[in-house]
């Protein structure tokens, strides 16, 4: 079996084909994940306020700036990177192994675009920390998958994913870490 082949049958689904449409255009691929960003944090911005103050934080939580800064940036560069993948995939034959990579790396991209989407929601407007520390975790783990996948199929991503692991290995201790310090063994070993 070649490796095209293998990497195909990773994840045997269909995209439909809007997903590979919505990247070929640069200012959608990076417009959507910034839209959708927004609208997220517009939704959830009455429980960021009000409620995550209220949690016990980790030493290393970084400041409340932070975090729209740099999924701004994180956002613009995963549809940048997207709109890399999608070209590559335009670009190969069909039935090749350079279009079953692009195909495989783009598949995984929208897994972990809808991973993503989830995940703020969950944490900040239901409060479920365990479903959304469970949501990062394997967001995480599809990023570990992605980042290697997509470098193979364009260097270039490299620049967009690289931060966004680095940034959601940061996140996922921060989630972890809330949850341990509100609702695991951790926060019994406080109130005593």
């Amino acid at each position: 079996m070649m490796e095209g082949d293998r990497m195909a049958t990773m994840l045997p689904v269909q995209l439909p084909t809007i997903l590979y449409d919505l990247p070929r255009n640069p200012a959608i691929a990076v417009g959507l994940p910034l839209t959708v960003g927004w609208l997220t944090g517009l939704i959830t911005r009455t429980s960021v306020r009000a409620w995550y103050p209220s949690l016990r934080k980790p030493s290393l939580q970084p400041p409340r700036w932070a975090f729209p800064v740099a999924w701004t940036l994180l956002y613009a560069s995963m549809g940048a990177a997207s709109h890399l993948l999608v070209a590559a995939y335009d670009s190969s034959l069909p039935g090749s192994a350079a279009r079953s990579a692009a195909d495989h790396a783009l598949k995984l991209y929208w897994l972990q675009y809808g991973l993503n989407i989830l995940w703020s929601p969950t944490f900040f407007g239901l409060r479920q920390i365990t479903i959304a520390n469970v949501d990062i975790i394997l967001l995480l783990a599809t990023l570990l998958k992605l980042a290697p996948a997509a470098f193979k199929v364009d260097q270039r991503t490299l620049f967009a994913f690289g931060p966004y692991v680095a940034w959601v290995s940061f996140a996922t201790y921060l989630n972890s870490s809330i949850w341990w310090l509100n609702l695991g063994p951790g926060s019994k070993q406080l109130r005593k």
